[in-house]
């Protein structure tokens, strides 16, 4: 069995439903934490799943260069390998392909490049990130794409998009020939950039190949939350109602909301462990930096009313004093923090949906969490 989507609830735009996967089913919308190199960093696949996480996302490129995909799958395929027994989603590696490495080479066949690790040369095609993929054994795929460059003209963007609607078909080719992808899916990839003409065509090129599930890519990328979300609304309401769509990259937890309100099921971002490391933390109120002498004698939790541990029973001040001391235990505490504050927000989401009444939880959420104000005061 393939993973299928489940629509419980619609309320407005917005979506509440379920992916059905042989590793177990995920409520959405629904928040990937990022396992980039088999390990969502500072926290124990235990501590991810307490803080309600049910899937994951980890990264192609980064896994084929370090251990190796062949590796992975002797050692007894990703989820085994990470101690994560739940559902996993793997990116294609393209965007890292194009992002990390100077030596990328573009062409119709595919991606060549040299390793950020060691310079070693790899090539990447649609069939091998299919190939790897299959390796690991992650319940959902996705295909390789061309990651269009922001701002990029018209013509570069449409060039960019036919290349990876191409890239897409040989992609989708490859998995269903494959005898080892058996209860595993793969989703398409929406391109375009900011031209709403180019999104359509992108999508209308993607349906026929019947994919298990559509993504959006190549937004987040500089355009701005107000760009990002103009193409959502011209976009999100012509993907197929019976299939998640899945917003890349994404994002800030008021892109995720606002995201959510347009009709999005699933996201992914390295934020929540990223800002932990370098001493941010995100509250209901907006972000705030400990590294900030205002909370040295700030006896107050992030969260009292979260059953996060890091953070209900930890100080402000206490996690100042970590993170000025460059202690490893700070970028625990507020990664497994952030972490939790996501999934808190998406299950808060989910419960609104379900009540009829996500405009209103909306509406208070993002009057209440002002990031600007909050993240430099």
């Amino acid at each position: 069995m393939r993973p299928s989507f489940t629509l419980l609830r619609t309320d407005g735009a917005a979506r509440r439903g379920q992916i059905q996967t042989t590793r177990g089913t995920i409520e959405t919308p629904a928040f990937m934490a990022c396992a980039t190199a088999a390990t969502v960093k500072a926290l124990s696949p235990d501590q991810v799943h307490a803080t309600g996480a049910e899937i994951i996302l980890s990264n192609t490129y980064h896994l084929m260069l370090r251990p190796g995909a062949e590796r992975i799958r002797r050692l007894g395929g990703l989820h085994e390998f990470m101690k994560w027994p739940w559902p996993i989603l793997t990116d294609s590696g393209g965007y890292q392909v194009m992002s990390l490495s100077e030596l990328a080479k573009i062409t119709e066949q595919g991606v060549t490049f040299r390793s950020h690790v060691d310079g070693s040369a790899h090539e990447l095609t649609p069939e091998r990130a299919v190939e790897i993929q299959a390796l690991l054994g992650s319940d959902i795929q996705m295909v390789l794409d061309e990651c269009t460059p922001f701002p990029a003209t018209r013509e570069v963007a449409e060039a960019s998009m036919q290349r990876s609607m191409r890239w897409a078909e040989r992609a989708r080719a490859a998995f269903l020939k494959r005898t080892d992808v058996n209860g595993l899916g793969q989703f398409g990839i929406v391109q375009g950039s900011i031209y709403p003409e180019l999104r359509t065509r992108s999508l209308e090129a993607l349906l026929p190949l019947d994919f298990e599930g559509h993504a959006v890519g190549g937004l987040a990328v500089g355009e701005g939350q107000e760009a990002m979300f103009t193409v959502l609304d011209g976009i999100v309401p012509l993907m197929p109602q019976e299939k998640p769509r899945y917003l890349m990259g994404v994002g800030k937890p008021d892109d995720i909301v606002g995201s959510v309100m347009r009709g999005i099921d699933l996201f992914d971002c390295v934020l929540p462990t990223r800002s932990g490391r370098h001493g941010q933390a995100f509250t209901w109120d907006g972000p705030v930096n400990l590294k900030n002498a205002r909370f040295a004698e700030d006896l107050s939790p992030l969260d009292p009313d979260s059953e996060c541990p890091a953070s209900s029973l930890y100080s402000r001040a206490y996690l100042h004093h970590l993170v000025r001391s460059g202690e490893m235990l700070g970028a625990v505490l507020l990664s497994w923090h952030n972490l939790a504050f996501f999934q808190t927000v998406l299950r808060g989401l989910r419960l609104a949906i379900e009540r009829g009444e996500g405009q209103r939880f909306s509406r208070g959420f993002l009057e209440r969490y002002r990031p600007l104000r909050a993240e430099f005061a």
